[in-house]
């Protein structure tokens, strides 16, 4: 068995995104290729773009707040504790709608790429 290993924290805050979104990066490092970890916020009457990752499994886990979740043309509230899996390549977006942010983990597998993100709301 070989020993673990010890990814310093990059001290990253918190940025906004073209998303419409903020999210922080918790855990995103070559020494983990398989997956990543975010969290993003998305304030009160705000729906993030629409939008797909090509070859990465997203899952949002629901910290705080309450949501509109859409995927592939589909809506569904979503809530503290609620946990969406969402298929490489399929059409998403979420809105918060409750009084308070939305908060929630974006767990992706593999790892998240900025190049694996489309943009289909500026697309042609």
């Amino acid at each position: 068995m070989t020993a673990g290993q010890l990814v310093k924290a990059d001290r990253q805050s918190e940025q906004w995104t073209g998303e419409r979104c903020y999210i922080t990066e918790l855990c995103n490092t070559d020494a983990l290729p398989g997956s990543s970890l975010a969290v993003a916020r998305v304030e009160p009457g705000i729906t993030t773009q629409l939008h797909h990752l090509e070859g990465t499994i997203e899952t949002y886990i629901v910290k705080q707040g309450e949501g509109e979740m859409e995927l592939d043309g589909t809506s569904f509230a979503i809530a503290p504790g609620d946990q969406v899996i969402i298929p490489a390549g399929i059409p998403q977006r979420v809105t918060a709608t409750g009084h308070m942010d939305l908060i929630f983990y974006c767990l992706c597998t593999p790892r998240f790429f900025p190049r694996c993100y489309v943009d289909l709301e500026n697309s042609e």
